[in-house]
């Protein structure tokens, strides 16, 4: 790829100028993790790489074998290795066991649903109705009866199929037949079922069927949504960080309803955006968050905008919670989720999936430069050098949203009239990432000189 070309020396002079960073210098003898340099592993062959790499004191070891310190793994490892491996202190993974139980559609909307339960048994209705930021969701095929009894409510909707645990936009599609529906799902019945080399079958797919949004908000004549980055160092205690840069992904076709075949009118997915014919790959379809923040400012006032993504924020948050009891807590672990979210017409936000593996490939120079600041903060975070007090709440273009509770926001205002479920909403706000690393690590020198 085009960006993976580029001179391993910039590389590494940007990594200087991203991460505000010094050299450790190394200390004979016995050393703590902070004292030596950092041994890493990655799976991938994207940014990821290119951030680890380049950033100093961290040195590459195999991934067949020898000791590291910070492994970026792929799901695989985590589902066939991690249960089996010894794990030192110092050890980070990029996935924590069961990352699956939030970033696989049906459970997703399996543990939301459960807290909207429960959030309604215990401070009633009203309170609960703060879940209501996803659709209607059904699992195929084990709720099929259940979704047509609904389907059958609603005459003239329009659905959207996916399969649970697939990417970038593969086997989607949206129908407003039930024979669409019925046909799909005799070809899943009677479908014959693949044999594994073990002698066991291969189990049906499954899919989710959502109610589709038919009213999306509109820039240009165009659908987008938004992809929001969140770190999470722990889930016991819940922590959880927030990026305020991201980006808006735009179809590359003007909406209509009139052809649901189209997947350059209705799927934004950069996957399958680059294969339209007119699509220019180095303009891409995207728009920074903070371009997409003002824009709307400037259509809406600060107030409605203030108040949207304040409800996005508060999905990060209520979604994460929604199986806090349920991920495997592990201090070796942390994840980057990538949330997609969409605006419909009324300035409401609607969750549409969160992904583990969010793409760290870049589509062009822009898109490198989003993706090595986010990285590289994210190792700023995670502070395996022992640099940071541990008291920060914002480091690079990170903001903590939660630690046990609401993090009280500093620039953009904290709201909680109410008394409901309120965090800080950076997302999109303005901050000089460079000067903020800067005072982060003096201030941190600092304090520690001084205890």
């Amino acid at each position: 790829m085009l960006w993976r070309t580029i001179d391993n020396d910039l590389i590494r002079r940007d990594s200087l100028r991203y991460s505000g960073y010094k050299m450790p210098r190394p200390i004979a003898g016995k050393q703590k993790l902070s004292e030596r340099n950092i041994r890493f592993r990655c799976s991938l062959q994207n940014t990821i790489l290119d951030v680890l790499r380049a950033r100093p004191g961290w040195i590459e070891v195999s991934n067949e074998g020898g000791a590291w310190d910070f492994y970026w793994a792929d799901v695989w490892w985590m589902k066939e290795i991690f249960d089996r491996a010894y794990l030192e202190d110092q050890m980070r993974l990029n996935h924590f066991r069961n990352h699956y139980e939030l970033t696989r559609k049906n459970l997703m909307v399996k543990n939301l649903k459960r807290l909207r339960r429960q959030m309604e048994r215990d401070s009633g209705k009203t309170e609960a109705q703060r879940c209501d930021f996803f659709p209607s969701t059904y699992e195929l095929p084990s709720e099929y009866h259940i979704f047509v009894d609904e389907f059958r409510r609603n005459p003239g909707t329009i659905w959207i199929m996916k399969p649970i645990a697939k990417s970038q936009g593969k086997g989607i599609f949206l129908f407003k037949k039930l024979k669409d529906i019925t046909d799909w799902k005799r070809g899943v019945e009677y479908q014959p079922q693949l044999q594994q080399p073990d002698g066991t079958s291969q189990p049906i797919e499954t899919y989710v069927v959502q109610r589709y949004i038919e009213n999306p908000y509109l820039i240009g004549g165009r659908k987008f949504d938004i992809r929001i980055y969140v770190l999470v160092t722990s889930y016991s205690p819940l922590k959880v960080w927030l990026y305020r840069s991201g980006f808006a992904r735009f179809a590359n076709t003007r909406y209509s309803l009139d052809s649901i075949d189209d997947n350059y009118i209705h799927l934004t997915n950069v996957a399958i955006q680059k294969t339209a014919p007119d699509y220019d790959p180095e303009k891409g379809c995207k728009w920074s968050t903070q371009q997409l923040r003002k824009y709307l400012t400037a259509k809406h006032g600060q107030s409605k905008v203030s108040t949207l993504f304040q409800q996005m924020s508060n999905i990060l948050v209520l979604s994460l919670q929604s199986c806090q009891r349920v991920i495997i807590n592990d201090k070796h672990c942390f994840e980057l989720y990538g949330y997609d979210i969409l605006i419909d017409s009324n300035l409401k936000p609607w969750l549409i999936e969160i992904n583990a593996s969010p793409s760290l490939t870049a589509s062009n120079q822009d898109d490198y430069d989003l993706k090595f600041g986010l990285l590289n903060d994210v190792l700023n975070v995670l502070d395996l050098e022992n640099r940071l007090t541990g008291k920060e709440k914002k480091i690079g273009l990170f903001d903590l949203i939660w630690d046990e509770g609401p993090v009280p926001s500093d620039d953009c205002g904290f709201e909680n009239a109410s008394g409901s479920l309120v965090t800080s909403f950076n997302l999109g706000c303005a901050n000089d990432r460079m000067e903020n690393l800067r005072t982060v690590y003096q201030t941190a020198e600092a304090l520690k000189k001084l205890s």
